[in-house]
């Protein structure tokens, strides 16, 4: 008797379904809504295969979705196998296995940790076929399912039209990607001094790196003769070539793979092309002959015309250090820590504000002569709107690009980062933000990450996240990558009156106060729920004295960065009143809210002598967690100075090519369309 037919797995979060093909209906994958079916691996060929023996027919093409720029960044994996198997763990049963099951797992970086992302191994079809990314061989099925994969993890497929190589090879290798733009460095060809420490770029530097990490182009709006490369389109350079030419000139030649899979330029490079009289015979030869589908050649001159930017994942080593793009020196010490701009507290804006100050703020204690980069990586807030949302367009997008932007981007404000040089225990904290930093982003940039490469010496470094406007809400990780020692932490936050100088000098007097919240005992949420007074108080004790105390209280929830609620406290008065239900009535003396999706929220402010209670909180009850409340009393206050005003504004905004012709920021975040 045949034994029952095995029940193969559903993915109830990620449907064989509309909702998880669309988001807004915006694009042009809305018009085959009707005619999408869905079907595993083995309804689609006779033997699928998870990777291919040949490395050539497991290479990305891409279907109907606008997913370039992700299958660019899927090509990174197939130049190292300790990368493939960090995202696709090998073991996992293929289709003629007995233990076969249905399901297929991988892992995505995300915001500073590995996830893993489980899925069926249903894909969309349109007549039988795969309609999405495919391999090269269509029995091969790894593209596909991790596709599928970074849809999950995005809401919907239609979520993953337009985008930015750069995110997703961060995302695939937990490493950093750098873009260049490509009019620059044909504008600065052949210098060799740059002002601000900005290295002189050269298509040439490509060369050492074409072994050892990613490199992808992009095209955002060709030139009236070059239609064919398409709008907002990324392509895969899979090869450079430094030839010297009949006449003992050197050519560089650059191999560019389309993901569409089909050749589609004819430049003088091309099969037949005039570009090849200039080289041997045998070259010519050699070079076409390894041409594969969707690929073609261009030399530097050509390659600098037609594209417009190029992105180049760091390499990353077997042990899983990044290396340096300029000197190849491993950066095998890293640090990270999570930030957050609140609205009102820590959300200063650029330089040009007298707020900026309040920014959060790092030290970053170099222990010997590095190479060092800080990065500032923005937690999207993703958004699904209309199109009638505040998106700003890619230069030269056409109207349907920007409402596709709009409607599926992912919001990231206009971002920059400094450092300055200090004295950790000699701070004057306006002085030094109002004189010029030793290093900075040349612009706040709308993307998700920015960063920083320097050259430092030992010593203390002060390290400022901001947006380009004030008030904009936001969380972020800090992260640091060095070739030496290097340390982080975090510089506590001032209350929004206090003087940022004395948040960071004195003494301190401190003690620690541990405790949880139960659901159904101490975990009462946040004021706006009439279980508020159920949640745990605390007592503060400020000494009698000269005047008011400087205190500094501090919460902290004890989990990753990646689970933690929103919180905060507030600080009522502790007069005659002592029942717990008294403290929905009083008026808090000191909050600490909106309540913030941080590892730990703090406040500085000065209390008169007396007694007073800490209550700490999630904003729902019944979250459960543990915590630890400090307080920092300070024991040598000296008297308050002025706030010191910056200057004169800093110019932040400059207008030229590829730049948005915008009052803000001058860095346009350009998504990649099919």
């Amino acid at each position: 008797m045949r034994a029952p037919a095995r029940e193969l797995f559903r993915d109830a979060a990620f449907p064989a379904s509309d909702s998880s093909l669309f988001s807004s209906f915006s694009t042009p994958l809305a018009q085959f809504r009707e005619d999408i079916t869905w079907r595993r691996p083995q309804e689609i060929c006779a033997s699928p295969r998870l990777f291919a023996d040949n490395p050539q027919e497991g290479r990305v093409k891409q279907g109907l979705l606008g997913d370039c720029w992700f299958l660019c960044a899927c090509a990174a994996l197939q130049k190292s196998r300790h990368l493939l198997e960090q995202v696709i763990a090998p073991g996992q049963a293929s289709w003629l296995d007995p233990t076969y099951c249905g399901s297929f797992t991988c892992r995505v970086w995300q915001f500073g940790r590995w996830v893993e992302v489980t899925i069926d191994d249903r894909l969309p079809c349109l007549a039988g076929r795969l309609c999405f990314s495919r391999c090269q061989r269509e029995d091969v099925f790894w593209l596909p399912l991790l596709e599928k994969v970074y849809a999950k993890v995005h809401g919907s497929y239609e979520h993953l039209w337009a985008g930015q190589v750069a995110d997703a090879l961060v995302d695939l290798t937990g490493g950093l990607a750098e873009r260049w733009n490509l009019k620059d460095v044909a504008r600065t060809s052949g210098q060799q001094d740059r002002p601000g420490g900005v290295e002189a770029r050269t298509c040439r530097q490509l060369l050492g790196l074409k072994e050892r990490c990613l490199i992808s182009c992009s095209v955002f709006s060709p030139r009236a003769g070059a239609r064919e490369l398409g709008e907002f389109h990324a392509f895969i350079v899979s090869d450079l070539r430094e030839l010297r030419g009949r006449a003992g000139e050197s050519i560089l030649l650059l191999r560019v793979q389309n993901p569409w899979g089909r050749r589609c330029w004819r430049g003088p490079w091309t099969e037949g092309g005039e570009g090849w009289s200039r080289v041997d015979a045998a070259a010519s030869s050699e070079l076409l002959s390894q041409l594969q589908d969707g690929e073609f050649w261009v030399d530097e001159q050509e390659f600098l015309q037609e594209f417009d930017e190029v992105t180049i994942g760091y390499p990353v080593t077997e042990a899983g250090h990044l290396q340096s793009l300029y000197s190849g020196k491993v950066l095998c010490h890293t640090q990270e820590l999570p930030g957050a701009w609140v609205k009102g507290q820590s959300a200063g804006g650029c330089r040009n504000n007298s707020s900026f100050p309040s920014n959060p703020k790092f030290w970053l204690r170099v222990s010997e002569p590095s190479e060092v980069y800080v990065t500032v990586l923005q937690r999207p807030r993703t958004r699904t709107t209309d199109g009638a949302g505040r998106a700003r367009a890619p230069l030269g997008a056409s109207r349907a690009a920007w409402r596709w932007a709009s409607a599926l981007g992912q919001d990231c404000p206009a971002v920059g980062l400094h450092l300055w040089k200090v004295e950790k225990r000699r701070v004057s904290l306006p002085r030094v933000l109002s004189s010029p930093p030793v290093a900075g982003t040349v612009c706040h940039a709308y993307d998700r990450e920015v960063h920083l490469r320097c050259e430092l010496d030992p010593g203390y470094y002060l390290a400022v996240p901001s947006t380009f406007l004030k008030d904009v809400p936001g969380q972020f990780l800090l992260r640091v990558f060095s070739s030496g020692r290097v340390s982080l932490s975090a510089v506590r936050l001032a209350a929004k009156n206090a003087d940022p100088e004395e948040a960071l000098s004195g003494q301190w007097e401190t003690v620690q106060l541990r405790g949880c919240w139960r659901a159904g005992q101490t975990a009462g949420g946040s004021r706006n729920f009439a279980s508020y007074a159920t949640n745990p108080c605390f007592p503060l004790s400020v000494p009698e004295g000269s005047g008011p105390h400087c205190v500094r209280i501090t919460l902290q929830q004890h989990c990753p960065d990646s689970e933690c609620h929103p919180i905060g406290f507030h600080v009522p008065a502790d007069g005659a009143a002592q029942g717990t239900a008294s403290l929905l009535l009083q008026k808090p003396l000191l909050s600490c809210v909106p309540h913030c999706y941080a590892r730990d929220v703090s406040r500085l402010c000065h209390l008169s002598a007396g007694t007073y209670r800490i209550v700490p909180s999630t904003y729902l009850p019944d979250t459960e967690g543990t915590f630890t409340v400090t307080i920092a009393t300070r024991i040598d206050r000296r008297s308050i100075h002025s706030r010191e005003m910056l200057g004169q504004p800093l110019q932040e905004v400059r207008r030229g090519p590829g730049l948005f012709v915008h009052p803000g920021p001058p860095s346009g975040r350009t998504r990649v369309f099919p």
